[in-house]
């Protein structure tokens, strides 16, 4: 039996629409077609899109594509159920366009939430750039619909250890030795096809390059550091992290993704990319301190092995200079209030902005 998922925090939704608005009253009686549209991503893009319609009165509808219709409407019966949402049931490598065409094209699937195939690199691969071919051809054929590509941060490969924030012009790439740099590498080639459709085709793909993330829909059992130090404190255990918590990371709240995507898809340059996370630079030693300060766990965090002793810390941080200087995007919601907001939602209590005040509720169970 699938739990349903509880709908995304009104608060939430009301900061998209304040901060997306302008860009999202150009969906007025849009058609969308969202790939990947039943993932951590594309329940966001879903669900500030419903949200956005009865606030604005867009008339918006959206196609998503999914694996398993049934098994979403299980989880996200708030989503599924709605008239102005329609479950296209196929695989995103070859699925079959419905008998219409479409004013936009989000192609969110394969995103590091749902690597489904981590393990095998060979699929992977496949997965994202047959996706992506797939999708921008439903651009294609639909008169050249605007086209969002979701990125990864991961496509840059390791960041030097002198560049605190990664620029979009870094000439970075993943480990061609490495076989689980095949997500990376897809990314690369999906992002190249886009340029390529935007060339030849006449679709305007713009890019949006995603780093890291936290917000409800996170999953907690996943390979998301944040996810699973939020996963512990949940579960009425000491936060813990495998390694010794020096590596460098910054994360960006659901809500500001929403904003930031929608923003991309509809104001962005064609065929240019832009970096999406936060650029606040913490260790994750801080991190798990503020996951366990904001939920008032007071249990010493749990550390692993120092895997290389000397070694200067990793880093997976972006500059978003680019979308902030030519979009106007900006990191509204810090790190303690979007760890609060993420529990309280978790938690099924409404969330408040004083963390003092929500450390109260810290041993509250669901």
């Amino acid at each position: 039996m699938v739990n349903a998922q509880r709908p995304l925090p009104r608060a939430d939704l009301e900061h998209v629409v304040e901060h997306a608005g302008d860009a999202l009253r150009a969906l007025r009686d849009a058609r969308l077609f969202i790939t990947g549209g039943t993932g951590f991503f594309g329940t966001w893009l879903a669900e500030s899109l419903l949200f956005a319609n009865a606030r604005l009165g867009l008339g918006a509808r959206a196609t998503l594509l999914t694996r398993d219709a049934a098994l979403f409407r299980a989880r996200a019966p708030h989503i599924a159920n709605d008239a102005a949402i329609t479950l296209h049931e196929d695989d995103v490598r070859s699925f079959r366009a419905p008998g219409h065409a479409f004013s936009h094209v989000i192609h969110a699937a394969a995103e590091s939430s749902v690597q489904q195939h981590a393990d095998d690199h060979l699929l992977m691969f496949d997965t994202i750039v047959d996706g992506t071919r797939r999708a921008l051809e439903l651009a294609a054929t639909s008169g050249g619909a605007p086209a969002l590509l979701v990125s990864t941060g991961a496509i840059y490969g390791s960041q030097p250890v002198a560049v605190t924030h990664q620029r979009e012009d870094a000439a970075g790439a993943p480990d061609l030795a490495n076989p689980a740099s095949a997500y990376a590498e897809g990314k690369r080639a999906a992002e190249l096809l886009g340029a390529v459709f935007t060339a030849q085709r006449g679709v305007p793909v713009t890019i949006a390059r995603c780093f890291a993330f936290v917000g409800p829909g996170l999953p907690l059992d996943a390979h998301f550091a944040i996810g699973n130090l939020l996963g512990d404190v949940l579960a009425g255990r000491p936060p813990s992290l495998r390694g010794d918590g020096t590596p460098r990371r910054s994360y960006l709240y659901a809500a500001d993704l929403a904003v930031w995507l929608w923003t991309i898809l509809l104001r962005g340059v064609p065929a240019r990319a832009y970096n999406v996370g936060s650029e606040e630079d913490h260790s994750l030693a801080d991190i798990a301190a503020s996951v366990a300060r904001v939920a008032g766990e007071r249990r010493p965090l749990e550390l692993g092995a120092v895997a290389d002793p000397g070694r200067p810390a990793t880093r997976y941080i972006p500059s978003t200079a680019r979308a902030r200087e030519e979009l106007g995007l900006v990191a509204r919601i810090g790190l303690d209030d979007a760890i609060g907001r993420t529990l309280a939602w978790h938690r099924g209590v409404r969330h408040t902005t004083d963390v003092h005040a929500f450390a109260s509720i810290g041993d509250r169970s669901e």
